[in-house]
């Protein structure tokens, strides 16, 4: 290994070493450990400590194709000391800044969204709803209302028809009015046959579907 490539693993592991403890504060500010559950914290501690290593071997790699020297330790540790003493305050504020106007960010697109497309969509509903409930009761009352005036018409169309037919009723003979009393009693009877068969067998009918 080479002096200058001595020299750039050094300051890439010492860089590493400040990423890394930005890292480790990152984490623990969005982690919340207080929060959580220790299942959770003890996952996702795996996972964070597995990715920072894949991350500095990485770069290892593509500086010294992944050599492993005692150096390397002394650069990373370097780098998070410097960290802690340097830059740690700064990039916490710059952390919190950026939280910050992240969360105000998502408010204003909500808060736009909301008035911009949700309330005009939720009023364009609720009026069309409001416009076609109101055309069903009128459509519904008019039709109420052409059905009384049908059948007053048709009662008072057939009102002579039905006096002529009670007087006819009158005039007839009697043989020919038990003639027709029986013929209308065997009606009534068959139809009151068909409607109990229709009922019976409806009845079945529910029975077999349930």
């Amino acid at each position: 290994m080479t002096l200058t490539t001595q020299f750039m693993t050094m300051l890439a592991m010492i860089g590493m070493g400040s990423v890394f403890g930005a890292s480790l504060d990152t984490y623990n500010r969005f982690l919340k450990r207080t929060k959580r559950k220790s299942w959770i914290i003890f996952i996702n501690d795996i996972l964070f400590w597995l990715l920072q290593g894949l991350a500095i071997f990485y770069i290892l790699f593509l500086v010294n194709k992944g050599e492993l020297r005692f150096y390397i330790f002394v650069a990373l540790l370097c780098g998070f000391a410097a960290y802690q003493s340097l830059f740690k305050k700064m990039y916490l504020r710059v952390l919190e800044i950026s939280i910050g106007m992240a969360i105000s960010i998502y408010r204003f697109l909500v808060k736009a969204f909301t008035l911009v497309i949700y309330k005009p969509l939720q009023g364009l509903i609720t009026a069309l709803i409001a416009i076609t409930v109101m055309l069903g009761k009128g459509l519904y009352s008019l039709l109420k209302i052409a059905l009384r005036v049908i059948w007053f018409t048709l009662k008072v169309i057939f009102l002579p028809v039905k006096w002529i037919l009670s007087l006819l009723w009158k005039l007839l003979p009697k043989n020919i009015k038990k003639s027709v009393e029986k013929l209308y009693n065997k009606l009534a009877g068959y139809l009151q046959r068909i409607k109990n068969y229709v009922l019976k067998w409806i009845s079945k009918w529910k029975k077999h579907k349930e």
